[in-house]
């Protein structure tokens, strides 16, 4: 294992992965994707105050004659909003952004989100970078060009495709992260294992203890394997008309759980563990896989101190209501990412609700 790393990511707008220590105060690698003399560095409040002054400098040490301004979002998925996206738009506003101009989005995935349709936006689309300070941004929401914000009635409701320029995944950032965050973050990790490598699932318990002790050689195999699963099918489906959307199992559950929660719960990551459980049993109901492999992804997940039941309280009616309005559903009815067991996921439409109710009933 080597602590770098690099993915390159085909299709029409091609892009590299970074990974690994001290990227962030690499102001050569930084400035490499600013094309014109301005930049906006987006980040929230809990990241800021502990990054933002060093990317900054590192930058402006490599490109002297750039303005870069910033703008800071209050941390949580609550600031994911169309009035903080204004916010993000009065800043390009404020700097002048012209065509060549870039957005860097320093934080977790609301940061990246939100920063990355603002970029999508700003006269009809500029530059960014993505700077993920959270190992779920670094491994789903900074790669593949999938912007958006919320609304009351739903998670990532308005949005934009806009692939990145570039992705700087520094490892050393990592090391600021709370545990809760880590954890929530190798729940992405592990969906790559689920869905099309069922020997990764192998490799995270046989390297659990060196994840969770952050040691970067691990950490950037992890992320390297991960993003280079999920480059692979942005770029065999860029616009999720087919194969991309596999990368959502356990996301309609998940998304659900955090709506009905009004984001004050679980996390983005501790509600995908626990939707990944629940896609794994609708599917062993379904007749598709074998209890065991829910088994053994429940087991996986409990490694690395993730929630796999559904919270106390949360009515499953509410909840499925939810997944009426999830943007993966269609018109004939609900839809799913299951699986026919571990690495072997697929797209199952028409799903009946009352198996859907079942598997939500409390254990």
């Amino acid at each position: 294992m080597s602590a770098r790393q690099r993915i390159e990511v085909g299709g029409a707008a091609p892009y590299a992965i970074d990974i690994g220590p001290g990227l962030l105060a690499d102001g050569a690698a930084l400035a490499a994707p600013l094309r014109g003399r301005q930049a906006l560095l987006v980040s929230d409040s809990r990241v800021a105050p502990l990054l933002a002054d060093g990317v900054r400098e590192a930058l402006l040490a490599a490109r002297p004659e750039a303005r870069v301004e910033t703008f800071v979002l209050p941390a949580g998925e609550a600031s994911k909003t169309l009035a903080c996206f204004g916010g993000a738009i009065d800043a390009l506003a404020a700097l002048g952004a012209r065509r060549d101009a870039c957005v860097y989005a320093l934080g977790g995935g609301v940061v990246g989100d939100l920063a990355g349709f603002a970029a999508a936006c700003w006269m009809r689309g500029i530059d960014c970078v993505q700077l993920p300070t959270t190992l779920l941004a670094m491994v789903d929401s900074s790669v593949g060009g999938k912007t958006a914000v919320d609304l009351p009635q739903g998670k990532n409701l308005v949005g934009a495709f806009h692939p990145p320029r570039a992705v700087l995944a520094d490892t050393a950032a990592l090391r600021t992260l709370p545990d809760r965050e880590l954890r929530a973050g190798l729940a992405e990790v592990v969906k790559y294992g689920a869905i099309v490598d069922a020997p990764f699932l192998d490799w995270l318990c046989g390297h659990a203890g060196a994840l969770l002790e952050r040691e970067d050689a691990a950490l950037a195999e992890a992320i390297a394997r991960s993003c280079a699963h999920k480059a692979a099918i942005v770029e065999r489906d860029p616009f999720e008309h087919g194969e991309r959307a596999l990368l959502n199992f356990g996301h309609t559950f998940g998304h659900a759980i955090e709506t009905e929660q009004a984001y004050d719960g679980l996390n983005h990551g501790e509600a995908v563990a626990v939707g990944m459980v629940l896609a794994a049993r609708l599917s062993t109901r379904l007749g598709l896989a074998p209890a065991t492999d829910a088994d053994t992804l429940q087991r996986v997940l409990e490694r690395f101190g993730l929630p796999v039941e559904l919270p106390r309280g949360l009515d499953p009616a509410a909840l499925v209501a939810h997944m009426r309005l999830d943007k993966k559903a269609l018109a004939g009815g609900l839809r799913f990412v299951l699986w026919d067991g571990t690495g072997r996921a697929r797209v199952v439409a028409d799903v009946p609700e009352t198996e859907v109710l079942a598997v939500l009933q409390p254990r």
